[in-house]
């Protein structure tokens, strides 16, 4: 099996998005107070001085999946926090390449700590993850009966025009109510 054609720096800018919007001090989705914010900023830079942004957002992007798998865990299915094997191990393999890169993830971190609870689709596309049709499609997606979960049309492969909409997907959450984006997956 060929692995999908992904933009793995897109899929890190959509992961560290929506794990600061989910914070405690925005919408209260997952349990981390402002790690990806100014304090968690300020506090990492002590103990881990070189890599401070990439060692909160593996923080939240851990508490994140854990929050999203307790309340939607489907099988034969991915969200934003639960792709499948092949795209989560390369997607671990840029780590190192992105630490390097720190200048170049220096706005985008800087930018996270001023995020707010407002509009995350605007958000998404202001911080250039998603484009105009990204949003009109997400716009597109409603809750399910049960409001804990925004289901894409599929099966389908996961690609970067998925991912963008599992990301996109969240904007349907609510304050201290997370709506899941999850995707069946063909095969």
């Amino acid at each position: 099996m060929t692995p999908p054609t992904i933009d793995y720096d897109r899929l890190l800018r959509l992961r560290l998005i929506v794990a600061r919007y989910g914070e405690m001090d925005l919408m209260g989705w997952w349990n981390t107070q402002g790690v990806l914010g100014r304090m968690g900023a300020s506090v990492y830079r002590r103990g881990f001085p070189r890599t401070a942004p990439f060692a909160q957002a593996r923080v939240v992007f851990a508490v994140a999946r854990s929050r999203s798998q307790e309340l939607w865990n489907p099988p034969a299915c991915a969200t934003l926090w639960n792709l499948p094997m092949q795209v989560e191990d390369a997607f671990e393999d840029h780590w190192q390449t992105w630490i390097d890169q720190d200048e170049h993830w220096a706005e985008l971190f800087q930018a996270l700590t001023t995020l707010g609870a407002d509009d995350l689709l605007a958000q998404l596309h202001e911080l250039k993850a998603i484009d105009t049709d990204c949003m009109a499609a997400a716009r597109e997606l409603n809750r399910s009966v049960d409001h804990r979960a925004v289901k894409l049309q599929g099966p389908r492969a996961i690609d970067d025009q998925v991912l963008g909409l599992l990301a996109a997907g969240f904007f349907r959450g609510e304050p201290r109510k997370p709506a899941i984006p999850y995707v069946q997956l063909e095969g």
